[in-house]
């Protein structure tokens, strides 16, 4: 391969550095720009840290639809809306809405578990590379849930069985065994024992940087605000700059949707608004993330302390982060653990989402040395390194035994 070939990155988030090293292995000259230094307040540290190969049921399937009007009118649930956005999500909804049949959820899920099952290993290729002290535990990964909502949980299983993914079925008894500090408000649990989690997803992401640098990577600290062309090779344009490229990555998750817009391509990618909170100092209480399936909530130990995640809500990138979501994280954690402090660190972020829950990943529509990489709403720090691997493979002409048409942008045209 043409080792001169340059290659330009849009976003130093995990989907960027991802596609930046697999660039780099097959011996491209990388660039990756960003407007913030990489381990930002972005997704990317602010996530709940797991690695879920397991997690190929998509949100858009039959059982939820039903279940949407109780979760808005409830304060524990997990979704609300910022009203004021409300219109501009009407047509994302619709999508979502014609997507949640059966055989589509399938369609979905199939090619979920397609790159799920290579999330792991394509994580462990850069691993190899840098020194991790500690920072993923190999406990897996625990939901658990009442007697209620029972219907959504058995269509979960069996499509995971279907699939053949790897999970046990756990009990009371298991559940406490695992978990003794939780307070009995379970009934029964999931438990998948080859997850794993990361202790500081930033930190992680910074020594993946670091690797990137190391190879002879570079970054730019700018924002990027459109592409243009000379022939065929893309023109990063800044306020005052310029920067020329023979191909080019779109990773900025849910601030991708402004470029590709831009080079006349409609995608429907929009933004679940995720929030968190730390609890210091009590990380002990739990060994593993714990994820509450009925209120849609999950905690997980980390290194800044217990991390409860969770909620899911639709408002777009520029409302303020909501005082009652935050509420609901902190009600929520006192619902599963006693004697936990007050709570520090408020935290909003982006999940970048499509209607059908696949993310895109491939060519550009108009403009063929333009590839993009985003839109894997709850599964972006899970799935970077196997999108990398994926991207750089077709930017480098590679053959593959994937099926990728699913994640193609073409689907939306």
């Amino acid at each position: 391969m043409d080792k001169n070939i340059k290659v330009g990155i849009i976003g130093a988030g995990i989907q960027g550095i991802s596609n930046a090293l697999f660039l780099q292995k097959k011996g491209f000259n990388v660039t990756i720009f960003d407007r913030d230094n990489p381990g930002a307040q972005a997704a990317s540290y602010g996530n709940a840290g797991h690695f879920s190969p397991y997690a190929s049921v998509p949100l858009n399937r039959p059982d939820v639809l039903a279940d949407i009007p109780a979760m808005l009118l409830s304060s524990t649930g997990p979704l609300a809306l910022k009203w004021n956005y409300v219109p501009k999500m009407i047509p994302w909804f619709l999508k979502f809405i014609m997507n949640s049949t059966k055989k589509n959820m399938m369609h979905t899920a199939k090619n979920m578990h397609q790159i799920l099952d290579l999330a792991l290993p394509a994580y462990d290729e850069l691993f190899d590379e840098i020194e991790l002290d500690g920072l993923v535990e190999n406990k897996g990964i625990l939901y658990i849930w009442n007697d209620k909502d029972l219907k959504s949980r058995e269509l979960e299983i069996k499509v995971r069985d279907e699939l053949g993914v790897n999970q046990q079925l756990v009990n009371k008894s298991e559940i406490h065994d695992l978990e003794p500090h939780i307070k009995p408000i379970y009934h029964a649990g999931v438990y998948y024992p080859y997850a794993r989690h990361a202790r500081n997803p930033k930190k992680i992401l910074l020594k993946l940087f670091d690797l990137f640098i190391k190879k002879g990577g570079k970054f730019n600290k700018v924002n990027i605000q459109e592409i243009n062309f000379d022939e065929e090779k893309p023109i990063f344009k800044t306020e005052n700059q310029s920067f020329i490229f023979d191909k080019a990555v779109i990773a900025c998750g849910a601030f991708s949707k402004k470029l590709t817009d831009n080079m006349g391509e409609k995608i429907p990618l929009d933004t679940e608004r995720g929030y968190h909170v730390h609890f210091k100092n009590c990380d002990h209480l739990l060994q593993r993330p714990v994820i509450f399936s009925n209120r849609g909530f999950g905690i997980t130990p980390m290194e800044q302390g217990l991390r409860v995640v969770g909620t899911v809500e639709f408002g777009g990138l520029e409302n303020p982060l909501s005082k009652s979501r935050i509420r609901n994280l902190i009600d929520n954690a006192k619902y599963m653990l006693d004697d936990l402090p007050e709570h520090e660190d408020e935290w909003l972020g982006f999940r970048p989402s499509l209607p059908d829950f696949l993310p895109v990943m491939g060519p550009s529509k108009n403009y063929k040395n333009i590839f993009y990489c985003f839109g894997h709403h709850h599964l972006g720090w899970t799935l970077g390194p196997i999108s990398g691997k994926i991207v750089s493979g077709m930017i480098a002409n590679e053959n593959t035994n994937l099926d990728l048409k699913p994640y193609s942008s073409l689907r939306f045209s």
